[in-house]
Order: structure tokens, then C-alpha cells, then sequence
């Protein structure tokens, strides 16, 4: 493809996400005025001086006096300025409340995401060159393990087994890496195993079956006539063309990986987007909620964008 095909085509992408993310505001806007109870009603429920008067009157005030759609025309003009409104118990900007969250969050994710990679391609790779060996099923007996065991189950676990093992280890709670480095690192990397377990089993295995389906291929059969060494063929040839839907499938995986990191939060009690998002569930709070829950998708769509991106540079053969 030419660069003006794969700008193009990017283009059309970009289209597609803002599309999409317009699509999943509606979403968000219509189900969060679906959640049984009264914002209002919660907020002065233990005001004993509570009157229809003073309910009308905060509720016109917050603005959810309005039609609903009147309440999503004015939220989705304020957003696209980048006024994502006020939080309704704090009084604050949505913006700082998620900023003051967000970084928790993002660093268990990332962290997460980082071991999955760097686990699944060699024990994949492993899988792969295992095939018929006596061993082989012990290891898929354990990649199955891997993908069913819940990250907050595993979690607790390794609470209860580190804290009998290594008492003063520091495994709850969070502390700004920039405060101390390695306190840090002792309270997040419990966590960020729980959570990428799943993924770095369902990626190892996505591996085997495409780096064996690649090994079946013609020009396999080809470079082994050639005399290639079986490593040359495996890392060079099998694996290039493998990584292509690895890629892919990390991309998702990303994406899933908020919803992960909710329940591990709780388990860790880390004070990030997770507890925010109950919070806020709880309260009632419909401006922070309906802000996280939409930079979350636009984060998840985001990031496939760039998986495609990506697909382009390893083969421009895959956008035709």
C-alpha cells in the first residue's frame, strides 16, 4: 500500500472511532438514568429537614430537572469543550477526581499488560515446540489453570500465603512511585500478576495455535527443502507471521483489562479508577460516572486504533 492508501485509511478509522464513541455516550447517558434510586434523594436522605421543596429545588440546581435528552445534549456539548462537569457529592471537577485516581489504575495495568507479554511469547513459543512431546499435557493442563483461575481469588491466595511466608512484606495499599520507589513496586507487582494471569495464558496459547498453523504453511515446507535451520524457520519466518494475530489479541485483551483491575483494587485496596467507579455507582454520582465509563471506552477504542496502526507497519498486505 501506498502512504496516501494508509492515511486513508487511518482516516476512515478515526472516523469510525469518533462514531463509535458518540454511540457509546448514548449508552452510558440512557443506562446510568436506569440505576434504581434518586441522586437527590440519597444526597438529603439523612437530612431530617428534607421537603419536596428543598428535593425540587437541588435536583433543578444539578440540572436533572430537565428532559433526559435536554441533560444529554448539555453533557455531550460541555464534554466535547472539555467540561466534564462536576462531581455532584464533591463539588470538585470530574477531571481532577478521575486525575487523582487514574494513576493507580494505570500502573497495575500496565504492569499487568508488560508481564503478560513477556511471559506469554516464550512460554507460547514453548507450547509450540512442545507439541507431541511427553510433557505436553501437563503444559496445557496448565495454561487451562492459568485462564480459569479469577484474579481476585488468586489474589487473596497470594495474600494469605506472602503474609505467612514474608510478614513484612508490603503487599496492601499504594504509594506514589515517586515517593518511594520501592514500596512502590512491593504493593503493585502482587496485583499485577493476579491480573495478568488469564491474559498471559490466553495469549500463550493464541501463540501455539498460530505459530503451529504458520509451521504447516508452503514456504515452511520450502525453507525446510532449503535446509533452514529449524530455529532460523521458527524464530524468523513462523514467528513474524504469528505475531500478527498476538497483536491483535493484545489489543482486546487491554481493553479488558479495566474491568480486571476493578475487583483487584478492591482485593489490594488500591485507591484507583476502581473504587471510584463503585463510588460513584453507590452515590449516585452521575457526572463521574458517566465521565470514567466514557474515557474508559474511548481508552479501550484507542487502543485498537493503535492496533491497527500497528498491523499496517508489520504488514501493509493486511489493510488491502
Amino acid at each position: 500500500m501506498s502512504p496516501m492508501q494508509i492515511l486513508k485509511r487511518l482516516r476512515g478509522r478515526l472516523i469510525d472511532l469518533c462514531v463509535i464513541i458518540v454511540g457509546v455516550s448514548v449508552l452510558v447517558f440512557g443506562f446510568i438514568r436506569m440505576i434504581p434510586g434518586d441522586a437527590v434523594a440519597i444526597m438529603l436522605g439523612a437530612n431530617a429537614e428534607v421537603t419536596p421543596d428543598r428535593l425540587a429545588a437541588l435536583r433543578s440546581r444539578l440540572g436533572l430537572d430537565l428532559p433526559v435528552h435536554e441533560q444529554y445534549f448539555a453533557w455531550l456539548w460541555k464534554v466535547l469543550h472539555g467540561d466534564f462537569g462536576v462531581s455532584i457529592w464533591t463539588g470538585r471537577p470530574v477531571i481532577d477526581e478521575i486525575g487523582a485516581h487514574v494513576w493507580p489504575t494505570l500502573q497495575l495495568m500496565l504492569m499487568a499488560m508488560f508481564s503478560a507479554i513477556v511471559l506469554a511469547i516464550p512460554l507460547g513459543i514453548l507450547m509450540a515446540r512442545m507439541r507431541g512431546a511427553r510433557g505436553e499435557p501437563y503444559v496445557q493442563a496448565g495454561s487451562v489453570v492459568g485462564l480459569t483461575v479469577p484474579p481476585f481469588w488468586l489474589g487473596i491466595v497470594m495474600i494469605l500465603v506472602f503474609s505467612a511466608i514474608m510478614p513484612k512484606l508490603q503487599m496492601l495499599g499504594y504509594v506514589p512511585f515517586s515517593k518511594d520507589p520501592l514500596g512502590n513496586i512491593q504493593r503493585m507487582i502482587l496485583p499485577a500478576f493476579a491480573l495478568s494471569l488469564p491474559i498471559t495464558a490466553n495469549l500463550a496459547r493464541l501463540l501455539r495455535s498460530t505459530l503451529l498453523e504458520a509451521l504447516q504453511q508452503d514456504y515452511i515446507r520450502t525453507a525446510r527443502a532449503k535446509g533452514v535451520s529449524a530455529r532460523r524457520i521458527l524464530y524468523r519466518h513462523a514467528l513474524r507471521n504469528a505475531i500478527i494475530s498476538f497483536v491483535t489479541s493484545v489489543g482486546i485483551q487491554a481493553g479488558y483489562l479495566l474491568g480486571g483491575a476493578i475487583v483487584i483494587e478492591q482485593v489490594f485496596a488500591i485507591p484507583g479508577l476502581g473504587r471510584l467507579i463503585l463510588g460513584a455507582i453507590a452515590e449516585r454520582n452521575y457526572p463521574l460516572l458517566q465521565a470514567t465509563i466514557l474515557l474508559a471506552t474511548a481508552a479501550f477504542v484507542l487502543v485498537n486504533f493503535v492496533v491497527d496502526v500497528i498491523y499496517t507497519l508489520i504488514d501493509p498486505r493486511i489493510s488491502e
